[in-house]
């Protein structure tokens, strides 16, 4: 019988610095590496102390970067990071191995699994990722983008600390199933695209503005653009009058729209951590605002009103991207 116990001496920073963006590519744009590390070196200062990254961005790019940076104050940090594709016992040990290569590190806090494998057997990967947290090579086990069905698999066969999912303000399908049984199973929820690719920054006034890549979520119409890959017809209209809404309430109270956006998840219960990207220095100084930004309730209860006629759009719905679900 595995062991189930979570680990109690892991707790997990409300704020994490996503580290897919620090890598150059189709969705991002170029990239300098100097930016990069003030980046990460601003966030240090500004006082956040958690990082989630993966092999699959920049192909262990991300990964590499961070461990460069970090190297020297790996004690101060908590570093979490991904197995991906075929979740089979010797892809895991040997990926692992090389994640913690890249990071020039001995343990990994956080070891997640990036999407469930439907071809390997879960009895086998949780065997695994328990051989590593044994072997004090990892912290604590987490999962992303895991449904109901998968997620209650999950916790028969393994202890899961997390799941990593996409949930804004603007995307909010979690709420209705997957936020409830993480909740009764003691399972923290950690938000990825908190910002939704930089619609909630405010910059973008339409779905004309919006780049390619960064336009490919059921907020957008298959129609128009060429990556979108859902093939649904969209939600622009409901997606940018949320926007608007927000970008009012936000003037009013003079609280910039990303530091609001990721402070009204941060008050939400269930959410252990919010993650938010960071290119440059300003980037994390701006994310590290929402930590010392406490909305009041009345407030926080507005944002999300201001969006209940997009999440009552998208429904259910906790994959932003494909058609049908990938997360089950």
């Amino acid at each position: 019988m595995p062991n189930l116990t979570i680990t109690p001496a892991l707790s997990w920073p409300r704020l994490t610095m996503g580290c897919w963006a620090l890598i150059g590519d189709a969705n991002w744009g170029a990239q300098k590496e100097s930016d990069s590390l003030a980046a990460i070196d601003t966030a240090l200062e500004s006082g956040l102390r958690a990082f989630d990254t993966a092999p699959m961005y920049g192909k262990g790019e991300s990964e590499a970067l961070l461990g460069r940076a970090l190297k020297s104050r790996r004690t101060e940090v908590l570093i979490a990071s991904k197995v991906s594709g075929r979740l089979t016992a010797a892809t895991i040990i040997s990926s692992c191995e090389e994640s913690l290569r890249r990071l020039q590190t001995d343990y990994i806090d956080l070891y997640q699994i990036h999407w469930p494998d439907p071809l390997t057997p879960l009895e086998e990967t949780a065997d695994a990722l328990l051989k590593l947290r044994d072997e004090k090579k990892i912290r604590a086990i987490g999962v992303c983008n895991f449904g109901i069905r998968d997620l209650n698999a999950a916790v028969k066969v393994m202890p899961v600390f997390s799941n990593q999912m996409p949930y804004s303000l603007l995307w909010r399908g979690l709420e209705y199933e997957v936020l409830p049984l993480c909740l009764s199973q003691g399972i923290g929820i950690i938000a990825y695209s908190s910002l939704m690719q930089g619609l909630l920054t405010g910059k973008f006034q339409s779905a004309a503005e919006v780049p390619e890549g960064r336009a490919r979520t059921k907020h957008f119409s298959s129609e128009f653009r060429a990556q979108v890959k859902h093939g649904q017809p969209g939600h622009e209209e409901e997606t940018f009058a949320s926007i608007a809404r927000l970008r009012d309430i936000c003037r009013r109270e003079e609280v910039p729209m990303a530091t609001a956006s990721l402070a009204a998840l941060l008050a939400c219960n269930g959410i252990l951590s919010v993650i938010a990207g960071a290119r440059n220095a300003d980037q994390s100084r701006e994310n590290a605002e929402a930590l010392a930004t406490r909305l009041p309730e009345d407030l926080v209860m507005e944002l999300l009103e201001a969006t209940e006629n997009l999440k009552r759009a998208t429904g259910a719905d906790v994959d932003p991207w494909a058609a049908p679900s990938r997360i089950r």
